[in-house]
């Protein structure tokens, strides 16, 4: 069954929707309806496919209508330690192999738990289909549930919890917090991601009465996008999935309402590692099924919508607040709308407070203006052309609005309703939701210096009510089936070979070139002006000069004002982007295309006629340095930051590419002015554009926008890379109370243009490039030690690192340590196997080839590839230059480049629950207390 826009404005009710204007209606239809064939088979289970010929690729989706709301009585946290455990073993398919079949091929696959549903979520070449299916009907009908494992896991969302909740300096607010005041009744009161103790108190008998209770066909949607034959994948549904029976029993749902709040609440709370006060705003939501759940999402965009949204105007703007923003949580039920601030460093909490309730009450009693409203339209629209640019964003949309709008055309009918939104929509639903009486407020503190604060306990109200779980009767318990037993996957399809996108480059008489490279399947058109000009020029002292020099460029023209800028990018549903790494620059946007045009001149005006005024410069200077601030009460941000500085030392690449709070001080017009002059001038910059554009068209616009750019760049300075390093050395940051410890294993490789960068890649993928990699299987699939551990193999234009890093609880610092080091150890000395060697190899083709299926991503790479010193062409060799690499040939670049002597090994955490245990082979560790701590200089230095 199709389902298009047009049949779906004439079927709304007139009585409850508005005539769309012409133009809103106009921006809607820009979106192509999601397209799909639906069918329910005997056992309950609903079966949707859309077909998208243009993707070499296929993503199957599973949703269960069941989530956090449906954790057992005693149990938070349950519905999302249980989605960990479908990834485990089933009848026919031992541990990991899940992974063996989608990763390995070059694919990938999630999942996520979220109030009303868990879904598990995966994207492989499309000759994989049938196996995909077959293993989604294993995990359905034939979980395993092994205690071995199950300890295991746990151990893992445990450190999830204390990675995200406890180590985050705004973990509680949101992962606690939100939920617990935002309900009285109702159990999407408890957190998603539960608490220690009652993860502990979970049982195996608690898993597989779950899996019995929920996870069952009638109780789940499949959904199948990409590239396929249709009765071919009919068969293939009947044939795996049609066997699972629907059990007699009936599924538990939750039908408590939660009671309309009828006086505003408020809390303060201190926490132990809140670097600038923050408040947070909870209201009540209409369900997603509602049409006023539309006009939210409007309100939403008018909120909180890109720099020229009302909070950035008037919070941060103002420097009330470093950051302002929302979260609109929709869910089956009441959901909530929350409003956010992170203060600005030496303002209040109860000023945040006041300025948001100023902006939500301006809602209620003054109407929006017909141009914000199109702009907030606008905006939606992109964001809804860019979910549906791949296989996986369209069944998520899809699978989301059946499972959470209880409609699958809710996606399309979302649509026509935002476009039918009117200004007295907005005000109406702001009365009735975004009133005084219906805000729950936080107040969230640091700790003070001395003294027991004076404060209020937030936790899951005593009055929500809970399901108790009942164990279905006669509930299977699956046994592994004996190896000789165990039923194969099925076999692969024939390869499906993508086509590479073509790059035509041209060249301007000023001397800019012009890189364009077409994908016309959707009305969307990225562009970037690039410069080979980053952090790497700062001049010493002078950390973060490319950086803010960067940001200032859409901070205003000789022309327009910051806010003139935002406002007209936005006005064509774009958001425009400026930012600098340590050897680039880029200042970028994504619009529908048939705006591309205003869209470059705005681009042009941005990159030319910069004014940087002094204010602005402030006021960025501002900002940044509260994110610095935030980032070094972080462990997982901070660690970086410190081993660079370690191993490069005063270099050029030493300093965080944002710059410290000390240099950043000290910057001048003078100094951003020479930054620029240095590095914005046509015969150093290239203008990227991709999507719905042609070559000619490109060039026509490049020339008229970009034509008579006739500046001239001053020489950039020359620093070296490292200098006076620490590197080789144990440093340790101390973090006192810090809810979790960073591990960072770090050591200088080789350049991107260097002849040995793809083995050097292979290679490290094989330590630490995805799920399956090798710090990953040890650290945390073996042990449970932490969330997730990786390495990266940084490629810039001179030498970048090779970096392992992961989180784990204070005390296992030490062994998580010994395992990384081992790890790099072992990739150096012993063959890789052919096979590992494979599956890495697929990894990172496949992500690349997942990269190019989007207009921002291709328009991305290609600006990484200039930055980075490379040519275009790079596009059509990375997967052959992957492919070719040998064991023989990864090893040696393992053995040179990866090899653990040598490395710089940086900790940051609670000190007196590892120190002690630390290895002391190169020396006592350096130990600084993070408040001493200053990125300005080497540590230890």
């Amino acid at each position: 069954m199709r389902h298009h826009l047009f049949a779906v404005l004439l079927a709304l009710s007139p009585l409850s929707l508005s005539l769309a204007p012409p133009a809103a209606a106009q921006q809607a239809a820009a979106v192509p309806a999601l397209e799909y064939r639906e069918r329910t088979l005997a056992n309950g289970l609903r079966v949707y496919a859309i077909k998208d010929e243009s993707s070499p690729n296929v993503s199957v989706q599973v949703w269960y209508d069941v989530g956090s709301k449906d954790d057992p009585r005693g149990r938070s946290g349950f519905a999302h330690l249980f989605e960990h455990m479908l990834f485990k073993s089933t009848r026919n398919m031992v541990d990991e192999q899940f992974d063996r079949l989608t990763e390995d091929v070059g694919g990938f696959n999630n999942a996520s738990t979220a109030d009303d549903y868990t879904n598990y979520f995966e994207v492989v070449p499309a000759n994989h289909l049938q196996r995909m299916l077959w293993a989604e009907a294993e995990r359905m009908g034939s979980l395993v549930v092994d205690p071995k494992v199950f300890a295991s896991e746990r151990d893992v969302v445990k450190e999830e919890l204390r990675s995200r909740v406890l180590a985050s300096p705004y973990g509680r607010l949101f992962y606690l917090y939100l939920p617990q005041v935002s309900y009285s009744v109702h159990p999407y009161a408890r957190p998603g991601i539960g608490s220690i103790e009652e993860l502990d108190a979970a049982t195996i008998d608690d898993v597989r009465a779950f899996h019995a209770t929920y996870y069952r066909p009638d109780n789940a949607v499949l959904v199948v996008a990409g590239r396929f034959d249709d009765a071919q994948l009919d068969a293939w549904v009947d044939q795996y999935f049609a066997p699972i029976a629907r059990p007699a029993t009936a599924i538990p749902r939750v039908t408590v309402a939660e009671p309309r709040r009828t006086a505003a609440r408020s809390y303060i709370v201190h926490e132990p590692n809140v670097p600038l006060p923050a408040v947070l705003l909870s209201y009540p939501s209409p369900p997603a099924s509602a049409r006023d759940s539309a006009v939210m999402e409007v309100i939403d965009a008018i909120l909180s919508g890109g720099d020229n949204s009302r909070l950035y105007r008037e919070l941060v703007r103002t420097r009330i607040a470093s950051e302002a923003d929302t979260y609109n949580d929709t869910k089956q039920g009441q959901g909530v709308y929350a409003v956010y601030a992170i203060l600005a460093g030496g303002k209040t909490a109860a000023e945040g407070e006041a300025a948001l309730k100023r902006e939500i009450a301006k809602l209620a009693t003054t109407p929006v203006s017909q141009a914000e409203l199109a702009e907030a339209r606008n905006e939606l629209v992109t964001a809804a052309l860019l979910e549906r640019e791949t296989p996986d964003g369209k069944a998520g949309a899809l699978a989301e609005a059946i499972i959470v709008g209880g409609n699958p055309r809710a996606a399309d009918e979302r649509l026509a309703q935002i476009a039918a939104t009117t200004p007295a929509d907005i005000q109406r639903v702001a009365r009735q939701y975004l009133s005084a009486r219906n805000v729950a407020a936080v107040r969230y503190l640091p700790e003070p210096k001395g003294g027991t604060p004076r404060e209020d306990r937030i936790a899951t109200a005593a009055t929500v009510r809970t399901i108790a779980l009942a164990t279905p009767p006669n509930i299977r318990i699956v046994e592994p089936a004996p190896a000789a037993e165990r039923v194969v996957p099925p076999p692969v399809g024939p390869e499906v070979v993508a086509a590479l996108p073509a790059a035509d480059i041209q060249k301007l008489a000023n001397g800019l070139t012009v890189v364009t490279v077409r994908r016309a399947e959707l009305p969307l058109a990225s562009a970037a002006l690039v410069v080979p000009s980053g952090a790497s020029a700062d001049p010493a002292g002078k950390a973060g000069l490319a950086g803010l020099t960067t940001a200032l460029l859409s901070k205003g023209t000789k022309t327009r004002s910051a806010t003139q800028i935002a406002q007209a990018v936005e006005a064509l549903g774009g958001a425009l982007s400026s930012s600098a790494d340590l050897d680039g620059a880029n200042v970028a946007l994504t619009v529908k295309s048939d705006q591309l045009a205003p869209a470059i001149e705005i681009l042009a005006d941005v990159a030319r006629n910069p004014v940087f005024a002094a204010d602005e410069l402030d006021r960025q200077r501002g900002i940044t340095t509260d994110e610095l601030a935030v980032a070094m009460q972080d462990p997982g941000a901070l660690a970086p930051m410190v081993a660079n500085r370690a191993l490069y030392g005063t270099g050029a690449y030493g300093h965080p590419a944002d710059g410290t709070p000390g240099a950043l001080k000290g910057l001048t017009r003078d100094d951003v002015l020479a930054h620029y002059r240095r590095s914005f001038a046509p015969a150093r910059a290239t203008l990227v554009l991709t999507g719905d554009v042609t070559p000619q068209a490109a060039r026509d616009l490049a020339n008229r926008y970009f034509g008579d750019w006739a500046a001239t760049a001053d020489p950039p300075p020359t620093r070296p890379i490292a200098a006076d390093s620490a590197r080789g050395r144990t440093i340790v940051i101390d973090l006192p109370d810090s809810g979790q410890a960073a591990v960072a294993v770090i050591k200088e490789a080789i350049p991107r243009s260097d002849p040995r960068y793809y083995a050097a890649l292979v290679a490290n993928a094989v330590l630490g490039t995805g799920y399956s990699s090798r710090l990953n299987q040890e650290i945390r699939i073996k042990r449970g030690l932490s969330y997730g551990a990786r390495s990266t193999l940084e490629g810039r234009r001179q030498a970048g690192p090779v970096f392992a890093v992961t989180q784990t609880k204070n005390e296992s610092a030490p062994e998580v340590l010994a395992l990384v080091l081992a790890e790099m150890r072992r990739l150096g000395t012993e063959p890789i196997p052919v096979a590992e060697m494979a599956t890495r190899q697929a990894v990172l083709n496949g992500g690349f080839g997942r990269t190019l299926e989007t207009t921002s991503g291709l328009a991305g790479l290609i600006s990484n590839y200039i930055i980075d010193g490379l040519g275009v062409e790079e596009i059509a060799r990375y997967q052959k230059a992957v492919s070719a690499i040998t064991p023989a040939q990864a090893g040696s670049a393992a053995a040179s480049l990866l090899a653990p002597q040598g490395s710089t090994i940086v900790i940051v955490g609670d000190a007196r629950k590892f120190l002690d245990r630390l290895p002391r082979d190169g020396g006592a560790p350096i130990v600084i207390r993070a408040s001493d701590l200053d990125l300005d200089k080497v540590p230890g230095r």
